[in-house]
């Protein structure tokens, strides 16, 4: 496990930066898996100044999103299809039709939770996944529960999970209650994981999953046991 300590959120942002661009630079046709929420943004505004300065080409990239929203459309700018192509795709050159994102509005849920990940051992794997962590616990939406669940499914997120979300929707009780996500075994097939927290309310739940018990009510804990994780990470205000 390598350990990566920021002074502020804008170095944290160019270290993880740094860490996905030496990927593309070295694979050019990697599979990239990537997350949302509020701490990639300033990782994927530096990837995108890179990309303009001529520094970096994604035309050959493959991106594999951790999850998405049940029952938002794309064009909801709550939907994370919506998050990815405002705050990355639309500003690089990598192929949209090379961009996945599961589809939550997909009327047959475990049909497409069975597509993703054949999607997924079909490109090869993935060769580096970005992860969040919720205060939880949580990475993409696997939330505490008495075991690990393999495969991409729906979940039915925590109470925790959508309050913390709310502040994203106009109320609480429009924040979807059901998402479809990635599962353990495809986050832990990555080739590398790089874990990201940002901000001193984090540090409580990073202490927890990288130096605590392996438990699936701490789902994170389950990344001690990748071969090639890196954890950054700032808690400053």
């Amino acid at each position: 496990m390598k350990i990566i300590e920021a002074k502020d959120y804008k170095e944290l942002s160019r270290k993880v930066a740094n860490i996905i661009s030496a990927q593309v630079i070295l694979k050019p046709n990697c599979v990239l898996g990537l997350a949302t929420g509020s701490t990639p943004i300033g990782t994927y505004k530096q990837l995108i100044e890179w990309y303009e300065k001529g520094d970096i080409d994604f035309s050959k990239v493959t991106s594999v999103n951790l999850d998405e929203y049940c029952g938002l459309e794309t064009t909801n700018e709550q939907s994370y299809r919506y998050f990815m192509n405002h705050n990355l795709f639309s500003h690089i050159n990598i192929d949209i039709k090379n961009t996945n994102v599961p589809n939550g509005l997909a009327a047959d849920a475990e049909a497409e939770c069975k597509r993703y990940d054949q999607l997924i051992e079909d490109l090869g794997g993935v060769d580096l996944q970005i992860l969040g962590i919720g205060h939880n616990g949580h990475i993409g939406f696997n939330e505490p529960d008495s075991v690990f669940e393999k495969g991409t499914h729906v979940v039915e997120l925590d109470e925790t999970t959508i309050k913390a979300n709310a502040r994203f929707f106009e109320s609480i009780d429009e924040v979807p209650k059901k998402a479809i996500t990635m599962g353990i075994r495809s986050i832990m097939s990555a080739k590398k994981i790089i874990l990201v927290a940002n901000g001193p309310d984090k540090k409580e739940i990073i202490d927890k999953a990288i130096y605590g018990p392996i438990t699936p009510e701490v789902p994170a804990s389950v990344l001690q046991l990748h071969p090639n994780l890196t954890v950054a990470y700032c808690f400053n205000a």
